[in-house]
């Protein structure tokens, strides 16, 4: 028997409708990569999707077709997010950053009919062009130049449209995985997801965002859909404060000039910004808070801006769970905790936001579920409706009979729910039966004063069958030998732990998205051999 409550089909053009009618005057600030600075509200980002639903009707495209965005953080790219949704269409996000066989393959493998491009990305269109034989269209959201410019292509319509009605089931967006192990994998969210997603994401324990927000959103449109900012942010009417280019310099003048509250993105953003304001001798911002995601904030990091007066909050999600899976806002205690507790708190994951379950299981054996006792490492897994069930395109299911889907991480649960990632299963170091972190040694290194970065992996060793490596990257001007580094980690990890070798190195490859890729240094170093072995 059905209640009393009236239908109301959950779709992403309810959330710019809302923003636009009820906040469409708040502002959206938008610095672009040749210095010049533009400025809309919600009333027109509702107003040029509209145009933009409009002009891809008329370039042919119907409900379910993919329309390709590769782009950084603009207001033109977030006109996208509601534009191709309003028309029936699904938004495919591309990270520029992956190399040109995955570029190759997501943009097939999707069937992406329009690319629309920043024009600082020109040169990786005209290289894919000849890869990309489904594409028909080419749109460039900031220049016309070399093809056809946004804002005369919606520009050439009045905006006399009625978004395209469907199932709250549809696909709104695709996201595909970094492809650090094979192909990437595409992860289609839905209307309904998509929604409860941004709605959990207003809680105050989890992305901040409220009506006063102020937000500056560093992580890139394009990764796992902006932690699902761009909804969250509409939902709440906050003003956003847009870059086209992540340099210090101009984020520090906008955060300080624009009065920003809040902001999100991976710690290597934050170590670029202490930089610029120590190399200045300038002060930070005063945030009310800053979300930290994509891998762990080091300890010396969280204690420098939290002493500033800012609300630091570790988020821990991937691309299938759309994202956010853990936030570590404050808990209920956190006024009687010491400031190194508050910093121990901190350096974990947060706890589960409404919506999501997460346990972890036996590394040995996946069906023995472990205890939230804060002590018991094992492999996580996660449910929820915003976590993915299929792949696009894929035969099987990538969860459980049960909704359970492996993240891939290790990592071990508090009594209170909080999440303390160590490692993951493909990284973590099994050495005499026993297992080593080595994301917990790569935390400990970095607060060596010598140390920019570090990366730890298991090395062959004929007894303990691995011992863990330290590679590290000095800082510029600074020197150390290895044992200085571990005499440094001596008293911060388990004697046992200590690595077998440091070795120092001029990089450390990372993933298109910015995280180390333990592959390419395994690779790059297939045929290291440990002094013992």
């Amino acid at each position: 028997m059905l209640g009393a409550m009236q239908d109301w089909t959950m779709r992403v053009t309810h959330v710019i409708d809302h923003a636009a009618r009820e906040a469409g005057t708040r502002e959206i600030l938008t610095y672009w990569a040749d210095g010049t600075e533009t400025r809309t509200d919600w009333a027109g980002i509702r107003r040029d999707a509209l145009k933009m639903a409009q002009a891809l009707q008329k370039l042919g495209l119907n409900p379910g077709d993919k329309v390709a965005s590769i782009a950084m953080n603009h207001a033109r790219h977030l006109v996208s997010w509601f534009g191709v949704a309003g028309m029936g269409g699904v938004l495919h996000t591309v990270n520029p950053r992956l190399f040109e066989d995955q570029l190759e393959y997501i943009i097939n493998h999707a069937d992406d009919r329009v690319v629309i491009y920043d024009a600082m990305f020109q040169p990786i269109i005209d290289k894919m062009k000849d890869r990309w034989p489904n594409v028909e269209h080419y749109i460039c959201f900031d220049s016309g130049e070399h093809t056809t410019a946004f804002e005369d292509w919606i520009g050439a319509e009045d905006g006399n449209f009625e978004w395209v009605e469907g199932s709250e089931r549809d696909p709104c967006m695709i996201c595909y995985t970094s492809g650090t192990t094979g192909n990437p994998k595409g992860v289609q969210y839905e209307h309904r997801s998509t929604i409860l997603h941004a709605m959990a994401g207003l809680q105050p324990s989890a992305l901040n965002c409220m009506t006063s927000s102020v937000y500056l959103p560093v992580v890139p449109m394009f990764h796992a859909a902006s932690w699902g900012l761009p909804y969250a942010g509409a939902m709440a009417g906050m003003k956003f404060v847009f870059s086209q280019v992540n340099d210090p310099a101009v984020l520090d003048m906008l955060m300080k000039r624009e009065k920003v509250t809040d902001s999100a993105g991976v710690p290597t953003v934050w170590l670029a910004h202490f930089q610029y304001c120590d190399a200045n001798n300038l002060e930070l911002p005063k945030l009310r808070a800053a979300t930290i995601g994509g891998s762990a904030a080091p300890k010396f990091m969280i204690e420098r801006l939290m002493k500033n007066g800012t609300r630091v909050q570790h988020a821990w999600g991937m691309t299938e769970t759309s994202p956010i899976g853990t936030v570590g806002g404050p808990t209920h205690d956190w006024d009687e905790l010491s400031f190194e507790d508050k910093v121990a708190k901190t350096m974990m994951q947060g706890r589960p936001i409404f919506g999501v379950e997460l346990r972890t299981v036996d590394l040995d054996d996946p069906t023995k579920v472990l205890p939230r006792d804060g002590e018991t490492s094992g492999a996580l897994q996660i449910r929820g409706p915003w976590v993915v069930k299929r792949y696009f395109k894929a035969e099987e299911d990538a969860v459980t009979e049960d909704g359970w889907f492996n993240t891939g991480d290790v990592g071990m649960l508090h009594p209170d729910g909080t999440l303390q990632l160590t490692d993951r299963t493909k990284d973590v170091i099994k050495s005499g039966g026993e297992w080593i972190s080595s994301v917990e040694l790569e935390n400990a290194a970095v607060g060596h004063p010598a140390v920019a970065e570090a990366a730890c992996i298991g090395m062959y060793h004929p007894k303990w069958d691995e011992r863990p490596v330290l590679f590290v990257v000095k800082k510029d001007g600074q020197d150390c030998d290895d044992k200085s580094i571990v005499n440094f980690l001596s008293d911060k990890v388990a004697k046992w732990w200590l690595p077998d070798a440091v070795e120092f190195v001029d990089d450390i490859p990372h993933t298109a998205t910015g995280k180390i890729s333990k592959k390419d240094l395994r690779d790059r170093f297939s045929d290291y051999k440990l002094p013992e072995a």
